[in-house]
């Protein structure tokens, strides 16, 4: 956790593509006494900074380096081309890596994609960034295949992309430093899991349990389930026939009305004795 314990901040880092904006909405809505910083750092720094302590946690793409970070898969992306707007494969809705054979395909540095063998053709040099890549594509220096998100962020109103149907996948997921997994880090592993606010799984819900437990583990609490009799007097005459009477622990002979009734039955034959 970053900042004082009397007064607590939070950086999330997040490389590229991804969009945290709706799990910060919700940091907001539940943590609103804890700044929340956004950090944008490139895929290839952001587990520097983390195990710096530069920020608290991060958005990354897989896979992570398990030996000193913690990572929760979120979601996997689709891979597209991205191509020129005249290119053939415009004219489809996706394509397969076969159908780029022919084309020049560029391989960036910070290709997030797990490749075991790039389609089409190599190019002469691999450009330093996806950036760059569709920088090039936009030259006419072949394509590239990137997450989709990556292919939006890059957009250019010259080019347009395709899902590819058969390219690895990107996988984006939480990670942060296994030993500063602190109640913070918790907090946000359960607003990106999709906890309620009164998950029972939630440290702020088990918190508010915990000081709410003794005002409620006394015989008020138990109200609700009990079977005894100061529920059942509430509700007189639901309970019985007409020969119980109104009191339904009476039996049918304690009330008021069944012994007049009682009386009244056994005295006439008496009467005409």
């Amino acid at each position: 956790m970053t900042g004082s314990e009397a007064s607590p901040s939070f950086r999330l880092a997040y490389v590229p593509g991804v969009t945290p904006s709706k799990w910060v909405r919700i940091w907001n809505e539940r943590l609103p006494g804890v700044p929340l910083t956004l950090v944008q750092v490139s895929a290839a720094e952001v587990y520097d900074v983390l195990r710096r302590g530069d920020a608290d946690a991060g958005f990354v793409r897989l896979p992570v380096d398990r030996t000193d970070l913690s990572a929760i898969p979120l979601y996997t992306e689709t891979t597209v081309a991205v191509v020129p707007k005249d290119h053939i494969v415009s004219a489809v809705e996706q394509v397969s890596a076969e159908d780029l054979a022919d084309d020049i395909v560029l391989h960036p540095l910070d290709d997030p994609l797990d490749w075991e063998r790039l389609p089409g053709k190599p190019a002469l040099e691999r450009p330093a960034s996806t950036e760059d890549a569709v920088e090039l594509v936009a030259a006419g220096i072949g394509v590239v295949l990137v997450p989709q998100s990556l292919a939006r962020l890059h957009h250019r109103k010259d080019l347009t992309y395709r899902t590819v149907t058969d390219a690895p996948e990107s996988r984006v997921a939480l990670a942060w430093p296994e030993e500063r997994t602190t109640d913070l880090v918790e907090d946000l592993i359960g607003i990106v899991r999709g906890r309620t606010v009164n998950s029972t799984r939630g440290r702020s819900s088990a918190a508010a349990q915990q000081k709410s437990a003794p005002g409620t583990s006394g015989s008020t609490s138990r109200k609700p389930d009990s079977g005894g009799g100061a529920r059942r007097k509430p509700a007189p005459g639901k309970s019985g026939g007409k020969a119980t009477g109104k009191n339904p622990r009476s039996g049918g002979s304690g009330g008021p009305k069944g012994g007049a009734k009682g009386g009244a039955k056994r005295g006439r034959p008496r009467r005409g004795s």
